[in-house]
């Protein structure tokens, strides 16, 4: 199996010593694994184990089908948020079904490219990445659908400017990191611990970021106009079943 994964370069080792033995140790002046990538453990345990082939067939097709599967709801979902909530919701109104159906395939085909791009510059390995990209949605949306139903002076206002802080926060500080765009080379900082803010990694900042955006968005709630009344009743309609609500204004009146 070690030869099998050589070949792809994922997996390398340097006979330092000589003695025809692989030293895998944590000493990196002894350590004779120069490269481990993490994400071929999934697929290669089946081998390691000496599994039947029809075993590590089924395990890769698993994991394809995983990746397909969710690959293809999140570009329906990017698809259908841009084209439709954001280009006809709020930039043109008017817009004809079969121009929102265009800008829906031509947002999929940006979304797929730049999905390409980071698979061949991965920010991090599988978990790393996941963590970041729940990161990201940690600083920009989970504040505003938290504000938005918990709060009914909550605005339109409050939500951008809270969303785009948090993302500018989180993004900001894993680009010094990491990257801009996750290119080598370009980061500021490095990966270096000592140079993480109160010892948090670029793979966990989203929970600051979503602080950030939680104080950005009340701070600009204050200053700007409440919603309109009929949004201030869908959040309590939200809140409160209109059964029970009914009967808490009469026990109020």
């Amino acid at each position: 199996w070690f030869k099998n994964w050589e070949k792809t370069g994922l997996l390398q080792f340097e006979d330092k010593n000589g003695d025809g033995r692989i030293q895998y140790v944590a000493d990196e002046q002894k350590n004779e694994m120069v490269k481990v990538d993490r994400d071929i453990m999934v697929l290669a345990n089946p081998e390691i184990a000496k599994l039947p082939d029809w075993v590590i067939a089924l395990v890769a097709a698993g994991g394809l089908a995983a990746a397909l599967s969710t690959a293809a709801g999140l570009l329906l979902a990017i698809a259908s948020s841009i084209s439709h909530d954001l280009l006809k919701g709020v930039f043109a109104p008017n817009i004809s079904e079969k121009n929102e159906l265009l800008a829906s395939r031509i947002t999929m085909s940006g979304a797929v490219i730049v999905a390409g791009y980071l698979g061949l510059h991965p920010p991090d390995f599988a978990a790393g990445t996941v963590a970041i990209a729940f990161g990201l949605a940690a600083s920009s949306l989970f504040p505003a659908l938290m504000m938005g139903i918990f709060s009914r002076r909550m605005n339109k206002a409050g939500a951008i400017a809270g969303m785009l802080a948090g993302l500018g926060v989180t993004l900001l500080y894993v680009f010094q990191h990491k990257g801009i765009m996750f290119i080598p080379g370009t980061s500021f900082l490095g990966g270096m611990e000592e140079n993480w803010f109160f010892g948090i990694s670029p793979n966990a900042f989203g929970a600051v970021g979503a602080v950030v955006n939680f104080a950005v968005a009340a701070l600009v709630v204050r200053v700007t106009a409440a919603p309109p009344a009929h949004i201030q009743e869908l959040v309590d309609h939200i809140r409160v079943p209109s059964a029970n609500r009914k009967m808490a204004l009469e026990a109020q009146g």
